[in-house]
């Protein structure tokens, strides 16, 4: 149990680190805070929910694993390699296409609720 506890602790340090030191996942916290409020102000529903939540927790995820690629690379290598270049992209690319993907999601779930909204 302790090491089950302990595990907590390193995770959090971890999300601490991302919040401190990284921009765009201050911005992706904060978007998926106002998608929240948002979501609370027009009463999604338990699906609507699932799918938004699983969503901003992929886009949140896909951040922490750039961010942590992108300091294994700097550890193994400081010059300038293809492949380690490569690699950056590639997990850059993984946080767009969630973070694309979370939109999309947004846009389905947040719509019928505002054109229901506008035609009151």
């Amino acid at each position: 149990m302790k090491r089950f506890i302990t595990s907590f602790g390193y995770a959090g340090k971890g999300i601490a680190f991302a919040f401190r030191s990284q921009p765009n996942f201050k911005i992706q916290f904060t978007v998926a805070a106002f998608v929240t409020a948002l979501g609370l102000v027009v009463r999604l529903t338990v699906i609507e929910w699932s799918c938004l939540l699983m969503a901003m927790g992929l886009v949140l995820s896909m951040e922490i694993a750039n961010t942590a690629l992108e300091k294994l690379v700097d550890m193994v290598t400081r010059e300038h390699h293809p492949l380690a270049g490569q690699v950056k992209d590639l997990a850059a690319g993984a946080v767009l296409t969630a973070s694309v993907v979370a939109a999309i999601v947004g846009i389905l779930i947040f719509t019928p609720h505002a054109i229901a909204w506008w035609h009151q």
